[in-house]
């Protein structure tokens, strides 16, 4: 198959903030060549991040207008490009491969995709989690944190869930990638949670699962409760998912289990902290922390290096003696106020130029 198309658009990609690594043996152009045709791909590549309509986009490209719009709408179907309202009607724009094309997978991944991104994964991913801002950010569980901390809205997950008017599950894609390469892990399946501006929005959805409020609370503490780690993008607002991570199967979470990037995500502004006389060395903590952040000397002690803030740990503790407090303020990176602000800086990381980007 000639590969030129796929690595153009793997080049364009690669140019967004997010980042799209090369391979030396083109592992990245055999993953998007599972999800593209090679004319797909070609006008994926001329694609802009700000979206435009079928026919804006065939007039700039030179494209027959019906059949750009065909495929346009196709990839747009398949989770490979965005797609919303614009000035003219439906209007599209090019989407990253993480976050974005890949998650979008969810409902469609098969063994052979798997494969393909597991092949990429060990062989570049590495290279695109440790740019700052990074991906995701921590958010505690909630009822872990002591009552006299003062928590702002974006620092909670069940805020992020009050904050919203719809809600819904789907599948963690992560573990649906780890479970079709023979490598599953225990944790619950049914645990990604989506959340939207629009009463109702996820109601006549045909993939998503829609919850009540309260059902989506039960999802929050279920996850929480199974040891996984609540994470979100890492900006302030417009916060839309919740992942329920684990270091096993979470692409994000393993750059520190399989690649040792302490940094790979935005600790949450909360460290663990232990009360040594209600403390019993009952190592519940030590099994519950993903990230090996507690050891036992006599009573629990916690390597505040080392502990993101997720606060797992703390409702696995029997004896109550565990609570999250906040990291002194020296410690404490805000995140990037928006969506957008988080591309600015990163591209800036990346020495990259948003006006060209765009």
């Amino acid at each position: 198959m000639d590969m030129k198309n796929y690595k153009l658009l793997a080049e364009r990609l690669d140019a967004l903030p997010n980042g799209f690594p090369a391979t030396d043996d083109g592992a990245e152009l055999r993953l998007l060549a599972k999800l593209f045709s090679p004319e797909e791909a070609l006008l994926t590549s001329k694609l802009r991040m700000t979206k435009e309509t079928a026919r804006q986009i065939a007039e700039r490209t030179g494209g027959e207008y019906k059949e750009v719009r065909r495929m346009l709408k196709s990839m747009a179907k398949r989770g490979l490009i965005k797609i919303g309202k614009g000035k003219g009607g439906l209007a599209y724009g090019l989407m990253p491969f993480a976050i974005g094309i890949y998650e979008m997978q969810w409902n469609s991944i098969d063994q052979e995709f798997a494969e393909l991104f597991e092949d990429y994964y060990q062989k570049a991913f590495g290279q695109a989690v440790i740019i700052q801002p990074q991906f995701h950010r921590v958010l505690p569980v909630n009822e872990t944190i002591r009552k006299d901390m003062e928590i702002h809205p974006y620092e909670s997950a069940a805020a992020v869930i009050e904050s919203s008017k719809a809600w819904g599950v789907v599948d963690c894609l992560c573990r649906k990638q780890k479970a079709l390469i023979g490598d599953p892990c225990d944790h619950p399946l049914d645990v990604c949670m989506i959340m939207n501006e629009t009463p109702g929005a996820f109601d006549q959805s045909p993939d998503i699962r829609a919850l009540t409020k309260d059902e989506a609370m039960a999802t929050l503490h279920r996850a929480a409760e199974a040891g996984l780690v609540h994470s979100v993008m890492n900006n302030q607002e417009g916060l839309w998912y919740i992942c329920n991570c684990c270091t096993c199967s979470c692409g994000i979470l393993r750059g520190i289990s399989k690649f040792g990037i302490a940094n790979v995500i935005a600790k949450s502004a909360f460290v663990n902290q232990v009360d040594e006389d209600l403390c019993v060395p009952c190592e519940f903590c030590v099994d519950a922390c993903q990230f090996d952040a507690i050891t036992i000397n006599e009573v629990a002690v916690v390597d505040e290096n080392k502990c993101i803030g997720c606060g797992v740990c703390v409702i696995h503790c029997p004896e109550g003696a565990l609570s999250m407090v906040r990291r002194p303020t020296e410690e404490i990176k805000d995140p990037p106020l928006s969506e957008e602000e988080w591309l600015e800086r990163r591209a800036i990381e990346r020495g990259l130029d948003m006006e060209v980007v765009r």
